[in-house]
């Protein structure tokens, strides 16, 4: 199949394979899943374990790339918001950043998240978030899935022509991992979480609630909660230091849920990779001090008593919630309450949804009023100005689990392991996805 605006070819056997992929049991990805390395190209150099491939790396296809992709960080249709809360009651809790759905869950709806990722081709932001879902259901609840992953190919915008270099040494790169991660071939994928909206969103949600922090680094209220006596609780405050590692908690479980529904899609679709965490994502963001390694570019700050730098955005492209992006904390948190109720936001009456009345659930939301504004706008910006970034104690911008693709060579895995090293799904891949069989790619060069 042609598709006329995109030009991606989807063939005839590649339609075949989506068909089976379909129909794989999760239990078997649950409980088939491993982490396979051993690529076609790689070298494992020494041990008990050294082989060497005969073969050259062999990249994914687009429709391959589409589907982890997709997996990753796709939109799967609308969210169902947080239903109640008697705090707020008879409102609708507006706790949601967004209004779509993802391939992987977020605290309350907040998806702060975009997705990066590195191949051959060059270097590129995955940007779902905030977007529609791109393909309606039918009226039994389903999407054609060759649909749905070319209306994702919209969301690809190229950073840079060149995959992203990342020394294959520490301490940009964990010595486990130098043989064999980012290497021709592979398809290198991670969510990055902008830490500081989901704070912001998170206090908002406490606020809503009659809650405000406290500051138990320096054992002190923040000044100028007293106004607020009559919407919160301003007596019984949360304690910053546990309000922010519970942040940087909720921000790591969905990224990492994130990358592995692309682990799980690996096995389904028999495919090589692993997660890993064994990158350097200070550096990888752009910290580095050494211009030979930029990583994605982010701008970061660093002040003596900090254990590391913190980087905080890269203009145009990925912009945390704090300044030197905004002029104020104030303007962050204003920024955060239009993302709700803008055109296409989850409290926007005109942004359709799943509800059978959907403009009547939308348009009963909690109102962002200006005491709520001014409320999460003082806090943020004491902590800003106390502690030099915002949040207070966590980076602001934050990365941690990596999701690596690539081609097995099943000969590597048939000379050192038992039987069921890998599943049916990696023995027919090549036919099944690619037409070709293993005996017939490139051999290397250098045999």
């Amino acid at each position: 199949m042609l598709d006329a605006e995109t030009g991606l070819v989807v063939c005839p056997h590649e339609r075949k394979a989506l068909e089976a992929l379909l129909k794989f049991p999760l239990t078997e990805a649950l409980f088939g899943r491993r982490s396979r390395r051993f690529a076609l190209g790689s070298e494992l150099p020494e041990g008990p374990l050294a082989y060497r491939s005969r073969y050259q790396p062999y990249p994914l296809s687009e429709l391959e790339r589409l589907l982890i992709l997709t997996t990753v960080g796709g939109l799967t249709g609308w969210h169902n918001l947080i239903s109640h809360h008697k705090n707020v009651a008879p409102y609708l809790p507006s706790y949601s950043g967004m209004a779509a759905g993802r391939t992987f869950p977020s605290a309350a709806g907040f998806h702060t998240s975009q997705i990066f990722f590195t191949d051959d081709s060059g270097t590129y932001i995955f940007k779902t978030r905030d977007a529609p879902p791109p393909v309606p259901r039918d009226a039994h609840g389903q999407v054609d899935v060759v649909e749905l992953l070319l209306a994702h190919r919209q969301y690809i915008h190229r950073l840079s022509e060149t995959r992203l270099y990342i020394p294959p040494y520490e301490p940009y790169m964990a010595g486990h991992n130098a043989w064999n991660a980012n290497k021709p071939g592979s398809l290198l994928v991670w969510p990055v979480a902008d830490v500081a909206q989901h704070q912001l969103l998170k206090l908002l949600f406490i606020a809503q609630n009659g809650f405000v922090l406290y500051d138990d680094v320096h054992n002190q209220s923040i000044p100028g909660l007293e106004k607020f006596k009559g919407y919160v609780a301003v007596d019984k405050p949360y304690p910053l230091t546990a309000f922010d590692q519970a942040t940087l908690a909720e921000v790591s479980a969905e990224i990492s849920a994130a990358v592995f529904a692309g682990h799980l899609m690996q096995q389904a679709m028999g495919l090589g990779g692993w997660m890993l965490n064994g990158l350097d994502r200070v550096r990888i963001l752009g910290a580095s001090g050494d211009p030979q390694v930029p990583g994605l570019g982010f701008r970061y700050d660093f002040k003596p008593g900090w254990s590391r730098p913190n980087p905080t955005g890269r203009e145009g492209v990925f912009e945390g919630h704090c300044p030197p992006h905004y002029p104020s904390m104030r303007a962050a948190v204003e920024a955060v309450v239009e993302r709700k109720y803008k055109a296409g936001g989850p409290f926007n009456p005109a942004t359709p949804g799943p509800w059978k009345d959907t403009p009547s659930v939308r348009s009963q939301a909690f109102p962002h009023k200006e005491w709520l504004v001014e409320l999460v706008a003082l806090q943020a910006q004491y902590l800003y100005d106390t502690f030099g970034k915002f949040p207070a104690t966590v980076p602001t911008i934050y990365s941690l689990m990596y999701l690596q693709t690539h081609h097995l060579d099943l000969e590597y895995y048939d000379r050192f392991f038992e039987p069921g090293a890998y599943l049916q799904t990696h023995r027919e891949h090549l036919e099944k996805w690619h037409g070709v069989r293993l005996e017939e790619l490139p051999k290397r060069d250098d045999l």
